[in-house]
């Protein structure tokens, strides 16, 4: 029994075959510490019997009565139906799904103790395929506890689960399942006693206060498992800084040439950021730095800030991009400020056909091009940098960690590791950002240019859809140009091509005099290329596309979004919309058209969205909404997979689970990469990042 529980697999349990292993494994269930970490998702009250006279509809109870009929009742659909009485009223159970043997288990004056969710039915109260057993008067209740409901998947019943997890405890002790916190701070709960607690709360415990996860229980393990994170992402940093960066001098005269040639002057917050970035940049240990700015705050001029620093100290500079229109978009503005200045940009894309793929390549790999610009095709094997100092990558949580580690790895080839610069136009609350990227030393942009102006938003229903065409028709006949973004629940480019070109069709039609454009992830790259020219050149006025145009596109002439089905998307894909417009002194407007009925989460998401156009109140309602792994996306969902924890519920408890983790990574460094093991059995991988 001192045998460590993740040592011991879910086979030494008794009657566990492989096909039981199986449904375990889909389940993420491998030993017995898997089976002890399976905490319940809702938990039911078994522990007394109400009288069926107090039930109501709507709720979960144990009841117990004599059966006083039993038959089979024929209707639209045949079904069971069971009357049961305890003398203070009776209940229908009714079954839909049923074997004629069953009708034996029901026979006049049998004593029977049922649980189930009392509906209005046929006959009054009724109870539909509820839980049953026979008993004999008197029969002794459970334990007082209440009863888990866990996680889980087709063909494992919650009874198996229950049965298994149970037996998995028996195996807790403080050596099979060690403490790995100061004393000091387990006063009320011990980790044994708090995963106890958890699987079989007493039901004077407030069943409400586990479903909030606020039980002291509950947070004594998001403790744990918050610190365990912080404790990762610390070894995560010291991996990374223990490499060698080449220093770039911050006395270069290609800066100062740059912000010369822009037709605007930076915003005092994008020049405090660039000489955060600059101080980086100058020593010899790799920069790790999230720039954070709202959509439209300017974070690509200090992309390119950062880029004349490197190239004037003779290395090269990598812009990757999540999406080709986003991509193409650098291409052009890096193209366009650096050419004249005497230096080259390379494009590189997986849709390059072979010849200009390996003209681009040959570029790369001699030095000739001191900036290249792409989405992941960077990070493929053939690509050969000559002197790669610098890596870029913006919306980096579309990026998977695996795609970020290889291409720095491109750098690595001389002893020294490039520095990263990592953009996000999507705010990132602070929750999120401390437990995500608390690796990285972070920078916000909290300023707009001053000819922005704020974007007036409303949400319409589909039934004013004739308004809104027309609404699009007053704002283009202005000299005004507009968006109508088209959006499906699907995650397939084909429906939402097919989606964009009936909308498309369906606009003609109904808006003759215009110009119409569209654009969706099935074209070329460079007929997306050659339509979002025309529509930045004034040449079009209504622009229909999918939600690839959700960032990077500028054009200051557009001051109307129209947003289809925008109750299916999340708040921050919403706000990366919204952004495409009031990027211009005039005022602008979004329309969310929404198809009703709106489900609550709807409501609260459109309800932020006309309240407030700032993105780091949006990223906060965003993150309590949908949870971490929504917010940062499925590719960086490993990164914040919590079993326990709750960002936004456990915010309060973050700093003291990053000093802990400091004080243990540096003085009992054995426990803190116990506690990681615990928690983050992947984690080597993640440490590599």
């Amino acid at each position: 029994m001192s045998q460590l529980l993740t040592h011991i697999p879910i086979q030494h349990l008794k009657g566990v075959g492989s096909a039981l292993t199986e449904k375990l494994a889909r389940l993420g269930l491998f030993t017995l510490q898997d089976l002890v970490f399976h905490l319940p998702r809702d938990y039911e009250d078994r522990s007394r019997i109400t009288p069926i006279q107090q039930a109501r509809a709507g709720a979960t109870l144990l009841i117990e009565g004599e059966v006083v009929q039993c038959e089979v009742a024929q209707g639209k659909r045949q079904s069971l139906a069971v009357r049961v009485s305890d003398g203070s009223g009776q209940v229908t159970l009714r079954f839909y799904h049923f074997y004629p043997q069953q009708k034996e288990h029901f026979k006049r004056g049998t004593l029977m103790r049922v649980f189930g969710e009392f509906r209005l039915g046929q006959s009054g109260l009724e109870l539909y395929h509820p839980e049953y057993k026979r008993v004999s008067a008197h029969a002794p209740l459970p334990d007082a506890t209440l009863t888990a409901l866990y996680p889980t998947t087709e063909g494992l019943t919650q009874a198996k689960l229950r049965q298994l997890i149970d037996e998995a405890l028996t195996y807790l002790s403080p050596q099979s399942l060690p403490e790995l916190l100061p004393s000091y701070l387990n006063s009320k709960y011990s980790l044994i006693s708090a995963i106890k607690t958890l699987h079989h709360p007493p039901t004077d415990h407030q069943r409400e206060l586990f479903m909030m996860g606020m039980h002291p229980a509950q947070q004594r393990l998001a403790f744990e498992e918050l610190t365990a994170h912080q404790i990762s992402l610390a070894q995560r940093r010291q991996h990374v800084q223990a490499l060698r960066a080449p220093s770039f001098s911050q006395d270069c005269p290609l800066a100062p040439q740059f912000l010369k040639q822009l037709p605007f002057t930076i915003t005092q917050a994008q020049h405090r950021v660039w000489q955060e970035i600059a101080h980086d940049l100058s020593l010899n240990q790799p920069m790790l730095r999230l720039v954070q700015g709202d959509v439209g705050a300017g974070k690509t001029v200090v992309a390119a800030l950062a880029a004349c620093q490197a190239i004037g100290s003779q290395w090269q500079v990598a812009l990757m991009a999540p999406t080709e229109i986003l991509a193409e978009q650098h291409y052009r503005s890096f193209s366009q400020w650096f050419t004249d200045l005497g230096h080259r940009v390379a494009w590189l894309s997986g849709r390059q056909g072979v010849k200009e793929r390996n003209a681009a390549l040959a570029l790369i790999a001699s030095g000739e091009a001191h900036i290249v610009v792409g989405t992941h095709a960077l990070f493929q094997d053939s690509v050969q940098f000559a002197r790669l100092g610098l890596v870029i990558i913006d919306e980096q949580h579309r990026f998977g960690v695996e795609q970020r580690l290889a291409l720095r790895q491109k750098g690595e080839q001389w002893g020294m590791c490039p520095h990263q610069l990592i953009m996000t136009a999507t705010p990132i609350p602070r929750t999120l950002a401390m437990s995500a990227y608390g690796d990285l030393d972070t920078s916000i942009i909290d300023e707009l240019p001053p000819n922005r102006t704020p974007v007036t938003t409303v949400a319409l229903p589909n039934a004013r859809r004739a308004d809104v065409i027309e609404r699009v028709r007053a704002n283009c006949q202005t000299g005004k140009q507009a968006y109508w973004v088209c959006t499906l629940i699907e995650e397939s480019e084909q429906l939402e091509a097919q989606a964009a070109q009936a909308i498309y069709e369906e606009l003609q039609q109904e808006l003759p005099e215009l110009r119409l454009g569209l654009v969706h992830g099935k074209l070329k790259a460079s007929e997306k290329q050659a339509i979002m020219a025309e529509f930045k050149q004034g040449n079009l006025d209504l622009l229909v596309a999918t939600t690839v145009i959700e960032v990077g596109v500028d054009v200051p002439n557009s001051s109307l979004m129209i947003i289809e089905n925008a109750e299916r998307l999340g708040l921050a894909q919403l706000h990366q919309l919204r952004g495409r417009v009031g990027r211009g002194s005039t005022v602008s407007y979004c329309v969310l058209l929404y198809q009703p009925p709106l489900s609550h989460m709807g409501q609260e998401r459109l309800a932020i969205m006309r309240a407030t156009t700032d993105g780091f109140v949006i990223a906060e309602k965003d993150l309590e909404l949908r949870g971490a792994g929504e917010v940062l996306g499925t590719k960086q969902t490993g990164m914040i997979d919590f079993k326990v924890a709750d960002l936004h519920r456990d915010q309060k408890l973050l700093k003291t689970a990053q000093q802990l983790a400091k004080t243990l990574y540096k003085d009992q460094p054995q426990q803190a990469q116990a506690l990681i093991q615990r928690w983050l059995p992947n984690a080597p991988k993640y440490v590599a990042v």
